[in-house]
């Protein structure tokens, strides 16, 4: 699967992108982010102190429930405000 990171997400990381290799048939957002989180120091630090995380599956909103299949694009992102 594709995994994007975008807006302090990116930047926490120094990336924009990676590819995931699935481990479990029963896949979810919850369980990949989980996943990436024991990759990557920033993106644990990020989950540990709250920062609230949206998730979209092929371009389309997502909950952590929701299922993830191996060829997937999966995107990380913190919520947007704007004015």
């Amino acid at each position: 699967m594709t995994v994007l990171y975008f807006a302090s997400l990116r930047d926490r990381l120094g990336l924009d992108r990676e590819r995931y290799a699935l481990t479990s048939p029963d896949a979810t957002v919850a369980t990949v982010l989980d996943a990436l989180a024991e990759r990557h120091d920033a993106l644990r630090e990020a989950i540990g102190a709250g920062a609230v995380i949206r998730a979209a599956v092929n371009q389309q909103f997502a909950t952590p429930a929701t299922p993830v299949a191996a060829g997937d694009e999966v995107a990380f992102f913190p919520p947007v405000t704007g004015g």
